[in-house]
């Protein structure tokens, strides 16, 4: 075969290669597509298929230290819920210039409190246009007040909807002061470590992306103990509210992480049958 009849064959196997990869990838795609499609599916009959008393919609409720940063996690991931922590949701509003974010940035920056109506609103819009919150979220860092309480109440019955728990994590402070004198933050994710009872796999270093942790300036126990403080006589009576209504649930999370899970998860479960 001459030198122009070889280079003539290698260009039609190259040529040939590369419409074969153009149907592989085409193929690909396609799967890809009939997969995010089941998916969406999958989600949206779910949706339809749970009752209102199936979605689950919680409050979680604790002191600093008592596990939130841990258990949070596992609900949105278990039962494809949002996770609406209202610190984090306050700080992306102005981050991103809404009406709402530009009303608490006004505010904050005279040294006032951002209003009840505010935050409700906050919530509201993620309920409405968050899609993570189809089947559900878990609310973290509010209500903090009766009043706060029962607005949120107001704003969820005028969507047909209700909270499914309250769930309150208990720990004793002594306890609590030796867990977060040692805590490390992720601070993207929130994630929690602590240098003694559960290190992370590289000191200073969140195991998942790499990225430094950090101990917050007000981590110490004397700051802890005033935070502690102001948290009981704030939440106490938030307990006692939704006490009355039924939906309190308090889980003892000084045990294990796992042991704080599956009584979680039994909770929940309980719940549902409602």
């Amino acid at each position: 075969m001459s030198s122009n009849d070889q280079l003539a064959h290698l260009k039609d196997l190259v040529s040939q290669l590369q419409a074969k990869i153009v149907r592989l990838e085409e193929q690909a795609a396609n799967k890809v597509g009939e997969v995010k499609g089941a998916v969406v599916d999958a989600v949206s009959s779910s949706k339809d298929a749970l009752t209102p008393a199936q979605h689950l919609r919680i409050v979680l409720m604790g002191p600093p230290g008592a596990g939130k940063g841990t258990q949070a996690p596992n609900i949105k991931e278990a039962y494809n819920v949002c996770h609406l922590a209202t610190g984090d949701m306050l700080r992306e509003q102005v981050k991103q210039g809404t009406p709402l974010g530009v009303q608490a940035k006004k505010i904050m920056d005279q040294g006032g409190l951002v209003s009840d109506e505010i935050v409700i609103g906050m919530i509201q819009s993620q309920l409405d246009e968050n899609k993570e919150c189809a089947l559900g979220f878990i609310l973290d860092g509010f209500p903090r007040t009766v009043t706060q309480a029962e607005k949120l109440d107001s704003m969820l019955e005028a969507k047909d909807q209700k909270l499914s728990s309250a769930v309150q994590l208990l720990v004793n402070d002594n306890l609590l002061v030796s867990r977060i004198t040692g805590r490390l933050i992720h601070p993207a994710s929130g994630r929690s470590y602590h240098n003694e009872f559960a290190p992370p796999k590289k000191p200073m270093t969140d195991d998942i992306t790499g990225e430094p942790l950090i101990q917050r300036s007000d981590d110490t126990a004397d700051t802890l103990r005033k935070r502690l403080h102001t948290y009981h006589q704030q939440t106490d009576p938030v307990a006692d509210y939704y006490k009355t209504k039924g939906i309190w649930k308090g889980v003892d999370a000084a045990q294990k992480p796992s042991t704080v899970w599956a009584s979680l998860q039994k909770i929940f479960k309980e719940a549902e049958r409602k």
